[in-house]
């Protein structure tokens, strides 16, 4: 009887680790799934998907794919873009509906122009974020909002 306890044990326990190996291969991933040069093309086929004009160069972030991905765009030069690397949740849905941008490091010595363009980084959307509550997006020190879907 002690073996077959324990061989339903074992068993529970092969069971239970499966079971945390498929819901983690389920999460989208946080890395970048694409990254370009420009502003990202919205659902209805119009160029930038921003609510408003951007003439300062400030990061901008919206929906897109329905709401599956975060496109984030910001502007620096064309030939050292800023690039997103990385999607954190801060606070999940209900609790503030937030996430951080991280961006890939550059080295302090390169050579970059001097002009001002847009590149964008899209994300998929984190499991744990929801569309119908305002997104709070962190970049670049800056705070942007993603109004509900």
């Amino acid at each position: 009887m002690a073996t077959s306890v324990r061989l339903r044990r074992a068993g529970l326990a092969a069971a239970a680790l499966a079971s945390v190996f498929l819901l983690a291969a389920c999460a989208p991933p946080t890395r970048a799934a694409e990254n370009f040069p420009g502003e990202p093309v919205v659902e209805h086929g119009e160029e930038g998907g921003h609510e408003e004009e951007n003439v300062d160069g400030a990061p901008q972030a919206a929906w897109v794919g329905q709401g599956g991905q975060i496109a984030v765009t910001i502007w620096g030069s064309s030939t050292c873009p800023v690039v997103g690397d990385d999607i954190r949740v801060l606070e999940p849905a209900g609790e503030g509906n937030r996430v951080a941008i991280d961006l890939v490091e550059r080295p302090a010595d390169e050579m970059c122009t001097m002009d001002l363009v847009p590149h964008t980084t899209v994300f998929w959307t984190p499991m744990n974020v929801t569309t119908t509550e305002p997104l709070a997006v962190e970049v670049q020190d800056t705070e942007v909002t993603v109004p509900i879907k």
